[in-house]
């Protein structure tokens, strides 16, 4: 088993001045990265700012040899999002890896969400990682080489009550990533999706306390460096990780059932009638691409 190593590479790891980003900056510096330590500072629900969070991280990473710098800007904006990037790039010159963790949460059920805590999670989430990671990708792309990996939740995935906000930012990233995986495909450019279960500042009340202090981040850490690695040849996927298990999650298609020619209209009666086929999942199987659902289809086209 060869040594995953980072030496000579840069990572940025937004989100990084506690809980999961913290384990992963300080893992890449023990690895040979030079690391950019991005947090605004700010609580849980996303206000406030504060230089220290940052600052603690870099210390660390200083004090166990490595090198890094702390760069405090919001991903929610363009502005901040550059401001990361340049921090990078004036520092160490480029952008291997980016790490999209920053994230909030403003909870509440769908029907009490009020406008801005809407905004702010989509905001912080999926704005953010658009943010940082177009900078980032032009980097990247110059370069011929990136590695980028996005943070989902179950709740994305699967849904969660009281988080329409946070799940639709979170499902979000999972379409980021399948865009960035064919348009960065010529270039190097890897990109994978965790969605992880950790001990952190926007879990600390959601699990049972016995439950929290098993989730360690530094469980979720392991798949993230090694999908930021150059050993890793894979992208476009998505992780399950938490307290060492790991497992692919993946959007599927399934085969389904041709009603018709194409030509005739067909009835809500024959969708009834097939409905059992329809909503199964028998052959299912990821696509690369939107384009690729054409295949099931092309039957009727011709």
């Amino acid at each position: 088993m060869s040594d995953i190593r980072f030496d000579g590479r840069v990572a940025i790891v937004t989100g990084a001045g506690a809980g999961l980003g913290r384990s992963y900056a300080l893992e890449f510096a023990k690895r040979g990265a030079k690391v950019v330590v991005n947090d605004l500072g700010g609580s849980r629900d996303g206000s406030g700012a504060s230089h220290r969070a940052a600052d603690v991280v870099v210390d660390e990473i200083k004090a166990l040899g490595g090198q890094a710098v702390a760069n405090y800007d919001s991903v929610a904006t363009v502005a901040g999002g550059e401001g990361i990037v340049k921090t990078a790039v004036d520092a160490f010159g480029k952008v291997d890896i980016l790490v999209n963790n920053a994230g909030i949460l403003r909870d509440k059920s769908f029907s009490k969400m009020a406008e801005d805590e809407w905004d702010l999670v989509i905001s912080v989430h999926l704005r953010g990682a658009f943010c940082v990671t177009k900078p980032a990708f032009n980097v990247m792309r110059e370069n011929q080489y990136g590695r980028i990996v996005c943070t989902t939740s179950g709740a994305g995935l699967y849904g969660n009550f009281g988080q329409a906000n946070y799940s639709a930012a979170k499902m979000g990233l999972v379409g980021l990533m399948n865009t960035l995986n064919i348009e960065g495909a010529k270039y190097n450019i890897k990109t994978n999706t965790i969605a992880p279960l950790a001990g952190s500042r926007l879990t600390e009340d959601v699990f049972p306390p016995d439950v929290f202090t098993k989730l360690k981040p530094e469980f979720v850490m392991p798949i993230v460096l090694f999908l930021a690695s150059e050993a890793n040849q894979d992208s476009g996927m998505i992780f399950n990780c938490a307290a060492g298990w790991y497992s692919r999650t993946a959007v599927v298609c399934a085969k389904g059932v041709i009603i018709g020619d194409g030509k005739r209209p067909v009835k809500p009666e024959e969708i009834q009638d097939n409905w059992n086929v329809i909503k199964g999942l028998d052959e299912a199987k990821p696509l690369g691409s939107a384009t690729e659902s054409f295949n099931y289809v092309m039957p009727l086209l011709k």
